[in-house]
């Protein structure tokens, strides 16, 4: 039994950790193809694991709470938790192969394909957590993955005043019971579309998502050309920013790391959004998850000077106002 309460920590994170090897290809390759290929490396990654990352390296305490298999997988994303004094609280599950991820990036883009699997004997459950890793946090970052103890910690924070940031990337049973208790929803162009079930325009349907669950912001991101999000009045969109990308693996889970930050510094959503999307952009420069972090510094200096994509928003969209979302619901 612990007699001391846990410290309170500015982040806490329960989610996916992933090993990733990650193949570099000269180009995408055709079906029924062989194609050599340019390089080969394996980096730690994962969605909460690598977003908490970022934090630490952004200054952040942070508490990460996540499951494991029993293999040298495991054993690299430990050694990398603690080598950057990130909080750890893993379970693990003997015989059993951690998290793993093959990942193609067609090096004249940076773009990426993921190829994964994750034994089901690793799903986070709600046995698994306890309720002051959650309310001993300023902030706590989930993803969509194993809904059950998302959505206990969700309500725990919930009932405690701490905000929750979620990071969806599909659609997975159980996921409405998380989004009652979310304040900030950022997600896929395709978790959007398929939850929702029907053929609407984001101006439509953010408004839509934000009013059923009570979010104070919901958002989604849009890749290169950066994210846009409804905070319940107006809309708000970051361009992208333009780099010459290496490897766009871990470009959501940075980006995700800039909501929880810009969320605890207490910056207007539009500067959230555009740190955001510049955390994300450089770290697309470098190969692996988290390769491309940078300091606080270089991102600000970054976002003074770099070039920004064409705009994916029509102009009238960020005239559209709470009033006009009334009117056309």
């Amino acid at each position: 039994m612990r007699s001391r309460p846990y410290p309170l920590v500015d982040v806490a994170g329960i989610g996916i950790n992933a090993t990733d090897t990650v193949i570099e290809l000269p180009r995408f390759p055709e079906f029924n193809s062989k194609l050599e290929f340019t390089s080969e490396a394996i980096f730690p990654g994962g969605q909460v694991a690598s977003a908490l990352i970022a934090c630490r390296r952004w200054g952040l305490s942070t508490r990460y709470v996540g499951s494991l298999g029993d293999d040298p997988a495991a054993e690299l994303q430990a050694r990398e938790l603690q080598r950057s004094k990130i909080e750890s609280h893993l379970i693990r599950i003997p015989r059993c192969a951690s998290q793993l991820s093959y990942i193609l990036v067609d090096s004249r883009s940076g773009e990426r394909t993921i190829l994964w699997k994750r034994d089901p004997r690793l799903t986070l459950r709600p046995k698994h957590l306890r309720r002051e890793w959650v309310t001993r946090s300023k902030i706590l970052l989930v993803d969509g993955h194993d809904t059950a103890a998302t959505a206990l910690a969700a309500r725990w924070a919930r009932s405690a005043r701490v905000p929750v940031v979620a990071d969806v990337d599909n659609f997975y049973p159980g996921v409405e019971a998380l989004l009652e208790n979310t304040d900030y929803l950022f997600a896929t162009g395709a978790f959007v579309a398929r939850f929702l079930g029907v053929d609407s325009t984001f101006r439509q349907s953010l408004p839509e998502l934000a009013q059923r669950f009570g979010c104070k912001a919901v958002g989604v991101t849009l890749g290169r050309l950066g994210a846009l999000s409804w905070d319940g009045a107006s809309f708000h969109y970051s361009r992208g920013y333009c780099v010459d990308a290496v490897d766009t693996t871990g470009a959501g889970d940075i980006f995700h790391a800039g909501i929880v930050y810009g969320v605890l510094k207490c910056w207007p959503l539009n500067e959230t959004l555009e740190f955001s999307c510049a955390a994300a952009a450089l770290n697309c420069t470098a190969r692996g998850a988290r390769g491309g972090i940078k300091a606080l510094p270089e991102i600000q200096r970054f976002m003074r000077t770099a070039r920004r994509t064409e705009s994916a928003v029509p102009p009238e969209w960020l005239e559209y106002t709470q009033q006009s979302a009334k009117r056309t619901s």
